[in-house]
């Protein structure tokens, strides 16, 4: 196994295949900064490129270029407040908040090296994993998958806001994020829900025009009433100091930016997760860190917590998703499920001799993950100081820009002028819902985790009945689910027990 390792490094190291991830790092460079295009459309473009090319040499192509697509999607997240990728969306919450307080360049060095610590958390999984991963994955089924979409929506309790008002307005957020996500076909029968006679509808709404909609919107409002730059009035930040303090920041929270790879690692084994899930099971998680409640309230307003959670967990679970793509075939999300045409492609067959005759291409992915994020970083780094003085740009100037940024993303979604009309119905919700002060993470973790928990309910209920309840892993997966719903209450009261015995 040792020599394979050392094999997968110098496949990946050989001219050919180097330059090629190279040519596919830029090209994902540039598909992350553009909001809503995405690594796997980006992959699915690129398949038929690899005709040609040895196994090492396209997945150098096709991984180098979609590891570096999650990675600077974060800096449009920070930068503009428009998630670079769908999954980039936890990234605004706080991220945005902090360009508009003038840490820009603070933001995007927490975001760029917490996502570097997460791939190769990631890439260190993978190639642990390969040898142990068989009992892992074949110990989820459906039950076991629908309770941990479960525990993700049951985050909703940290996402709210402080106070029982708060938790009744993130819990009624959520649950109408849930009732959004059931727009279209029923997965069982194929009857139609709420689509008021538009085919546009049928297939329900999409995760990029939404959540543009949701983040990009209300800031462009609120940088076209206060008319200045996105950084505000506030000094000009000393761009490299705020860049090493954000440098800085990824190693004070380690402990938390390890935990948060780890959140990435596991959600991405599990197959239909997806990024998303991860990134905001990941700043529930960080906002579950906080030690007091007025700790608590700075998340949303520019806590680099907020960046860091989220950053880690969009990289890790990269290495997560190719745990059970490479070893069984079975796809850990939409773009893995792309890349396994590349498998076949190539004449390879995901599962045993993977793992036996082609152990080298397998650790030579590992080596792609790591060593072209290692280069993604270094090198944003480098140009972080130009990048950050967009934020001092005056408003006038930069609207325009943003908004073909939003409008470009919304459209490559389904190519239909519909999802500009829909970008635009969520963005002007949103704009009343930062109004009138209901917090907008719960809806987005209703929405993007509501079809999943109803695919896999229906498929438990259908399979086992309900008897499924009484299988001991989703047993201990309840308790979790009540130990997460309860743990911010609990917070609550242990740090109201210590201020009445400090008075």
């Amino acid at each position: 196994m040792f020599d394979a390792f050392i094999d997968g490094l110098f496949l990946v190291l050989q001219w050919k295949a180097f330059s090629l991830m190279l040519v596919g790092m830029g090209l994902g460079f540039c598909v992350g900064l553009l909001p809503g295009i995405g690594g796997a459309a980006t992959l699915a473009l690129m398949i038929p490129f690899v005709f040609t090319m040895q196994p090492a040499e396209a997945f150098a192509f096709l991984l180098g270029m979609h590891a570096v697509a999650a990675t600077t999607g974060d800096i449009t997240s920070v930068l503009f407040g428009v998630p670079g990728e769908a999954i980039s969306a936890a990234t605004v919450v706080d991220g945005y908040p902090m360009a508009k307080n003038g840490e820009a360049g603070r933001a995007l060095g927490a975001a760029l090296m917490s996502s570097l610590v997460g791939a190769v958390i990631g890439a260190v999984a993978l190639a642990l994993a390969i040898p142990i991963v068989r009992p892992l994955v074949l110990a989820f089924g459906s039950p076991e998958l629908f309770m941990l979409s479960v525990i993700g929506i049951s985050c909703i309790t940290s996402l709210s806001g402080a106070g029982s008002r708060g938790q009744i307005k993130g819990f009624a957020m959520g649950l109408f994020g849930l009732l959004v996500s059931t727009i279209g076909q029923e997965r069982q029968s194929g009857s139609l829900r709420f689509d008021m006679g538009l085919m546009y509808l049928w297939e329900g709404l999409d995760f990029v025009p939404v959540l543009v909609g949701i983040f990009a919107i209300p800031e462009i409002i609120d940088l076209a009433v206060r008319g200045t730059s996105i950084a505000g009035e506030r000094p000009a930040e000393n761009l490299r100091h705020g860049v090493m303090e954000g440098i800085k920041d990824t190693f004070r929270h380690f402990w938390l930016v390890f935990r948060c790879s780890m959140v990435g690692v596991f959600v991405g084994i599990l197959p239909g997760a997806g990024g998303g899930v991860a990134q905001w099971m990941a700043y529930a998680h960080a906002v579950q860190s906080a030690k007091n409640s007025k700790e608590r309230e700075g998340f949303g307003k520019g806590d680099v917590r907020g960046v860091l959670g989220p950053g880690a967990a969009n990289n890790s679970k990269e290495g997560g998703e190719l745990i059970p793509t490479v070893a069984f075939g079975v796809p850990g999300s939409g773009a893995m499920a792309i890349l396994l045409s590349a498998f076949l492609i190539m004449g390879l067959s995901p599962g045993p001799d993977m793992l036996t005759k082609h152990l080298a291409i397998t650790f030579s992915m590992v080596w792609t993950l790591a060593i072209a994020n290692v280069i993604a970083v270094l090198l944003s780094l480098t140009v972080l100081d130009q990048i950050a003085k967009v934020t001092n740009i005056r408003g006038a100037l930069i609207i325009p820009f943003i908004l073909l940024l939003v409008f470009v993303g919304s459209y490559t979604a389904n190519g239909q002028i519909t999802d500009l009309i829909v970008t635009l119905i969520f963005g002007v919700l949103s704009y009343f819902m930062v109004l009138f002060g209901w917090p907008r993470p719960p809806f987005v973790l209703g929405f993007v985790l509501g079809k999943v928990i109803e695919t896999y309910f229906f498929i438990s209920v259908a399979r086992y009945g309900f008897t499924w309840v009484r299988q001991p892993m989703v047993v201990g997966l309840i308790i979790l689910m009540l130990f997460v719903i309860a743990y911010p209450y609990i917070q609550q009261r242990r740090q109201r027990a210590q201020s009445q015995a400090n008075a």
